[in-house]
Parts: C-alpha cells; sequence; structure tokens
C-alpha cells in the first residue's frame, strides 16, 4: 500500500470514528429499551462537589462507589467516574467531571512502560491537558497478574487523594521483594555433571557417532528440572524435558516460551529449575535465546566472561511453536549454536485446548467440535520436522519417552551438533492427559501408540541424510491408526462407522508421510 493510500485509509477511519460519536447514544436509548438499563458514554457517582474524584473502569466502578458511600458518612467529598465507550474516547464528556476536584485519581489497570501511567492515564492527561484543567492526577497501576480491587482498596486510594506528599506513579499491591535478603535457594545450583557421554564426528561418513551408553549413565545425571512442580499427574513435560537433560554434560541456560512447561515450574518467587532459566513470549522466543547465545560469544570474546561451554536450549510447545515460527525458521536460517526442543502435546493446552496445527484431524478440542457438521480438527497435523528441514540446519529428530535409549542418544547428537555445527532441533510427543482424556498412568503406552501407528515416526536428519532410527513394521509392532485415536477421548469419537471416511483420511495420510520418510531414509536423500 502506498503512502497517499494508507492516509486515506486513516483519514476513512477517522470519520468513521466521527460518526460512531454521533451513533452511539442511539444504541445507547435502544438497548435500554431493551433491558431497561441506562447506559451513557459516561458514568459517575456523588461527584458534583467532590474534591477527590476517582476514575476506575469495570468491575472497580462497583467496589468504588461502595467505598464513596462509605466515605461520604465521614464527610469526605469524594466521587467516582467511569466510562462506558473505549473509542471513540469521550474526552468531551469526560473534562466536564474533572473540573471540580482538585485531585483526579486514575486506576489503572495496564501499564506503558516509561510513560508513568497506561492508557488510561495517558488517554485522560491529554484531553485534560487540551481543555486547560490543570487538576492534580495519581496514577495507580492495579490488578496485575489477576489481584482483584475491593472496596478497601477504593477507600484507600480516595484517602490518598487527600494527601499533599504523595508519589504522582505507583504500583498498587506489588511485592517488591526483601532487597536485603536473596530469595531462597531451596536447591544448589548444579555446577558440574558427569561427563560420560561421548559423540565423534566421523568425517567420512558426516555423522556424529554416539559411544554405546548404559541407562545407568543416564540416572547418574542430576536433574535440572525438580519434582514439586505444578504439572498434571501424567503430563510429559517434565519427563521429557528431564529425559533431554539428562544427555545434556555440562553447564545449561535454558528458555521456555509460554505454555504449560513455563507455568507450572515457574510460580514466583519459586522456580523447578537448579539451572539459568529465561521465560519469553510465544512469539519470539527463538530470537530472544539467539540473542543471548550471540551476545555469551561477543562477551567471552572480550574476555568480559571466562571461557567455557555452555548449551543454550529454547523449549515450546507446539502452540509456540505455531504462533513462534517465523521467530524459530529466522533462528534456523541463521543456524545459532543452540537447540529447540519442541514437546507436542496436539493442542494450546496451558488456554484450554484449542486446537493447535498440531493437533491430529478428527480431534475434539475447544476450538474443533463434535455435531451434525463438524468432526472436530477439519484439517491434517502440521509436518514441524519437515519445515525445519527445509532449513537445511545440521541435524533435526523426532523422540519419545517410550524409547529412552534412542531419545537420550538423539540429545547427545543435539548437543554435539548445536557445539560444532549450528542449530539442532528435538521434537517430542508429549501425553497430556488432561485434555487427551485418558489415564495419567498409560501414558508411556498411549505414546507408545503413537509411534507404532506411525503418526509420529521415530527418525533423525544428519547433514541432511535421512535415518530411520524405529521402524514398527520391520518390529512387527505397527498398528492402524483407529487403535491410538481409540486411546483417548479426544479422538475416540472416530471409532464410530460414520467417522470411516475421516479416519481413512487420516491414516492414508499417515501412510503417506511414512512412506516418503522410509524411501528418503534408504535412498539416503
Amino acid at each position: 500500500m502506498n503512502e497517499p493510500d494508507l492516509m486515506n485509509n486513516k483519514y476513512q477511519l477517522h470519520l468513521a470514528m466521527e460518526e460512531a460519536r454521533e451513533v452511539i447514544p442511539a444504541i445507547f436509548k435502544e438497548y435500554e429499551t431493551i433491558s431497561n438499563r441506562a447506559y451513557q458514554y459516561v458514568e459517575s457517582y456523588k461527584n458534583e462537589d467532590c474534591d477527590v474524584l476517582m476514575f476506575v473502569l469495570g468491575s472497580g466502578f462497583s467496589s468504588a462507589k461502595r467505598a464513596v458511600d462509605e466515605l461520604r458518612k465521614d464527610d469526605k467529598k469524594v466521587g467516582v467516574v467511569t466510562i462506558n465507550v473505549l473509542r471513540p474516547f469521550p474526552s468531551k464528556e469526560l473534562i466536564k467531571h474533572f473540573k471540580v476536584p482538585k485531585t483526579v485519581i486514575v486506576c489503572d489497570r495496564q501499564d506503558s512502560y516509561g510513560a508513568n501511567g497506561g492508557n488510561m492515564s495517558l488517554e485522560i492527561k491529554a484531553a485534560m491537558q487540551e481543555a486547560g484543567i490543570t487538576t492534580r492526577v495519581i496514577t495507580r497501576i492495579y490488578g496485575l497478574g489477576g489481584r482483584d480491587f475491593y472496596k478497601d482498596d477504593a477507600k484507600a486510594l480516595l484517602l490518598m487523594g487527600f494527601q499533599k506528599d504523595v508519589k504522582l506513579f505507583d504500583y498498587l499491591h506489588i511485592y517488591p521483594g526483601k532487597i536485603e535478603q536473596p530469595i531462597t535457594q531451596f536447591f544448589k545450583p548444579i555446577k558440574e555433571t558427569p561427563d560420560d557421554f561421548k559423540c565423534v564426528y566421523n568425517e567420512e561418513k558426516q555423522i556424529m557417532e554416539v559411544k554405546p551408553f548404559t541407562l545407568n549413565q543416564i540416572a547418574k545425571m542430576p536433574q535440572r528440572l525438580s519434582g514439586g512442580h505444578g504439572a498434571c499427574p501424567g503430563c510429559g513435560i517434565p519427563v521429557n524435558v528431564n529425559l533431554l537433560l539428562s544427555a545434556i554434560s555440562g553447564n545449561v541456560v535454558l528458555l521456555f516460551q509460554t505454555g504449560c512447561g513455563m507455568v507450572v515450574t515457574t510460580s514466583y518467587p519459586k522456580t523447578s529449575f537448579k539451572v539459568p532459566y529465561v521465560h519469553n513470549l510465544f512469539q519470539n522466543g527463538a530470537a530472544t535465546l539467539s540473542g543471548i547465545v550471540e551476545a555469551f560469544n561477543q562477551k567471552v570474546k572480550r574476555h568480559e566472561y571466562p571461557e567455557g561451554e555452555i548449551t543454550f536450549i529454547m523449549v515450546s510447545g507446539d502452540g509456540g511453536m505455531d504462533i513462534g515460527m517465523g521467530s524459530a525458521l529466522g533462528a534456523a536460517l541463521r543456524n545459532h549454536h543452540m537447540i529447540i526442543f519442541e514437546y507436542d502435546n496436539g493442542g494450546y493446552m496451558n488456554t484450554g485446548y484449542q486446537l493447535s496445527y498440531s493437533t491430529p484431524l478428527g480431534a475434539k478440542s475447544s476450538t474443533s467440535h463434535l455435531g451434525q457438521d463438524q468432526f472436530g480438527k477439519s484439517f491434517f497435523n502440521k509436518d514441524m520436522p519437515a519445515i525445519m528441514a527445509a532449513t537445511n540446519i545440521p541435524y533435526i529428530a523426532t523422540v519419545a519417552e517410550s524409547n529412552p535409549i534412542d531419545f537420550v542418544r538423539k540429545a547427545i547428537k543435539a548437543k554435539a551438533y548445536a557445539k560444532e555445527f549450528g542449530l539442532a532441533y528435538l521434537r517430542t510427543l508429549s501425553a497430556c492427559p488432561l485434555n487427551w482424556g485418558d489415564q495419567p498412568n498409560l501414558e508411556k503406552s498411549v505414546i507408545e501408540a503413537g509411534v507404532n501407528s506411525c503418526y509420529f515416526p521415530l527418525f533423525e536428519i544428519e547433514q541432511g541424510k535421512y535415518n530411520l532410527t524405529y521402524d514398527p513394521q520391520k518390529a512387527k509392532k505397527k498398528i492402524p491408526l483407529i487403535d491410538w485415536f481409540a486411546m483417548m477421548q479426544r479422538t475416540k469419537h472416530l471409532s464410530d462407522p460414520k467417522y470411516t471416511k475421516i479416519v481413512q483420511a487420516a491414516q492414508d495420510e499417515v501412510d503417506r508421510r511414512f512412506e516418503i520418510l522410509k524411501k528418503r531414509a534408504d535412498d539416503q536423500i
């Protein structure tokens, strides 16, 4: 879009807002007729003669009205005001209420860092300045982290408005921590780990070769993710993360994108991790970690950090790899020396199981329903390893807790590749009994069935060469896809004969992908 078109669109939007300013009162009147509840742009309570006026949105308005009633009994001239429309912002209607009080207290449930106020504070200050009103404005950010706003909170803020010496901007109910003493360390940080795993690069074959190891060697590795976290019984995330880390000796830095894995392990002020940990939002975790990797390398070059080896690992659910796919692909194309580890539980589980691109075809979720015209998710699951393979990173692998030796062997390789050649990507099928609708104590068998159905094949792509590390057909353990689907409530409905076409379509797609994978492995392409 060129600049004139862009400016024209903005002007048209401005005109639409001006038209809305005229239309909205009529909408309010119509709603009053239907519901017998009156609404206006601005709603106020006992503010005609007030010295201190509070502005607060939503349910906080009701709490503030009760506070006003109690303070009025003590002859405190206080009032409260709110708005029922955000856009177009009712500045003309609102500033009428700011001419009488000596102090206006703006309660903002959102902060614009560095601006000394959230969006409401900035809007109100701008409207007052334009109208030439010089009333003192005090801003308080409240409700962060979901904390409720009570009548007593409103009373305390209104009384504060009568004070002369008070901060114009601050937070309500924020725990700053005890500066004089550090947060309690429940576990000693892990600084040394056994280095029993040997991985050597074969120049002739151009692959990493892992020396034989035993389960005892895996057990010797101290757990970096401790017990006592808040994961659901049977959750695959802690199992998979600990399996991964059992193969990573030496120093580790973890970055978790938002998701169940982050939520259940980092409830402030405690943490389940015994190694350095970074939390990042969905959309750019790979970019953040790649920046940390390069910053560390630069600091080592400048002798600001001692020379040493650190394995940097980003952990994300399949939802995070939907939202953050662009960032992950960017890190892969730049080929940073790090590991991306995706736990695929087939949905946005942290927010109530909305479908992700990795949800199986036909699975029901909170956004893929069952009914007369719906049968669950309407399209096939995303093949993220194939997408990552297109970036030509040195190592890609799929792993599963049902095959622990294979899992650990690939994790050892991932560390070696991240150290020597660049980015390594690992993906695991991770159980979610809460939303899969199966039994927590049976999850290993469910994961195994997912592998044996070829829905989640175990393979690796090493320097562009495919290797099928487990073939259910050769092991004589291959099962129909519907056998796996029948183990979970999210897909059990597909056993009904009326969904035969859906099951067959899913089976055909699984078979197609597996045959392509086998051919690439057999032909070494």
